[in-house]
């Protein structure tokens, strides 16, 4: 997971920069194919090496997907729905990770690995199969429109939305991979399964609260995000040792968390204007390495204070988050409805 979130990591900016003037539906196609390959060859590696490159080029490939789908689903739609249009395809990311987790749990302890990656790869292929076949096509930039990477930093918006990605990121992935870890300590290391259920249900209810609200609540969802998250945190780092509470605090941060990627990525692309595909590119960036970090800074807080600091460490993570959104009310979180909420974009 570390490897492929590196993969991500260290590609985005670059190869988004370098196939701006890529007609879309070819460069999906690309990163489809490439993704596809990666998972197949995966599937059937028997040496450790040749694996994590797999692994490697398949978050390269992942991530280019990733930082052009925004800014291609606002190509596609009408003008009064492009927020909309964003905020459907963004559903898509927490709702592949509040599903595809446990089935790939479940496919990995029943089937094997190898057999689950191998089902990764007929699904990418049939996806292919789909985009090539209805997905209508889009332009690249030109040169002389393209936005130079570095420059959507100066785009009012742009830089607190990144910041807020990259800490609350972080902050959740301290905690979620270490999950059954801390309820093992806690004497529910049987319950994981059941605990991952219930906070899938509850991002499943946040995704869809969120995709029917955001084009005019964006702020608000994302001020309420974050309480959500951090109220969850607290009751687990006080009273986890309630099993009731505990199930209590992770539907919390379900629904705190689920809607999180659809509102960090609408703000980016919504406050990123023309600059929206560069500053898509700096979040994916900034999303894969706040996941291989709070994969490190977890197993560093285990070895030296233990599970007990995770939820103390979410709790302390999302206190600069809070201040970022409140004070980030003109540009990247604004109040009131994003443009075109009304048909006057």
């Amino acid at each position: 997971m570390t490897i492929y979130a590196v993969g991500t990591a260290l590609t985005a900016i670059p190869l988004s920069a370098a196939t701006a003037g890529w007609r879309r539906k070819r460069l999906l196609l690309t990163a489809m194919a490439g993704f596809a390959a990666a998972n197949t060859v995966t599937a059937v590696s028997a040496s450790y090496a040749l694996t994590m490159a797999a692994r490697f080029v398949a978050g390269v490939a992942a991530g280019l997907a990733w930082a052009l789908l925004a800014g291609y689903a606002r190509r596609l739609a009408p003008v009064r729905l492009q927020g909309k249009a964003i905020a459907i395809v963004m559903t898509g990311i927490p709702v592949a990770l509040s599903l595809g987790v446990p089935a790939g749990t479940f496919l990995g302890e029943t089937l094997g690995w190898r057999v689950t990656f191998s089902l990764v790869t007929v699904l990418a292929v049939a996806l292919i199969a789909w985009i090539a076949w209805i997905v209508p096509d889009q332009p690249g930039r030109r040169r002389e429109g393209r936005v130079p990477m570095l420059r959507a930093l100066t785009v009012p918006g742009v830089a607190p939305v990144l910041f807020v990605t990259l800490v609350f990121v972080l902050a959740h992935t301290i905690l979620y991979t270490y999950i059954a870890t801390f309820l093992d300590r806690l004497g529910m290391g049987g319950s994981t399964d059941l605990v991952l259920l219930v906070f899938g249900a509850a991002s499943l209810v946040s995704i869809w609260f969120v995709g029917a609200h955001i084009d005019r609540r964006l702020r608000a969802l994302t001020l309420a995000s974050t309480l959500l998250v951090a109220v969850a945190a607290a009751l687990l780092a006080v009273l986890a040792d309630s099993p009731a509470l505990v199930h209590v605090a992770v539907a919390l941060w379900g629904l705190g968390w689920g809607g999180a990627p659809t509102l960090l990525q609408t703000a980016v692309a919504d406050a990123g204007g023309d600059s929206a595909d560069a500053a898509q590119a700096m979040l994916v960036t900034l999303w894969n390495a706040a996941m291989a970090g709070g994969g490190v800074a977890g197993g560093v807080l285990l070895g030296l204070l233990g599970t007990g600091s995770f939820p103390w460490s979410v709790l302390v993570l999302l206190v600069p988050v809070l201040v970022v959104v409140v004070g980030a009310r003109t540009h990247g979180f604004p109040a009131g409805p994003l443009p075109g909420a009304n048909g006057s974009r």
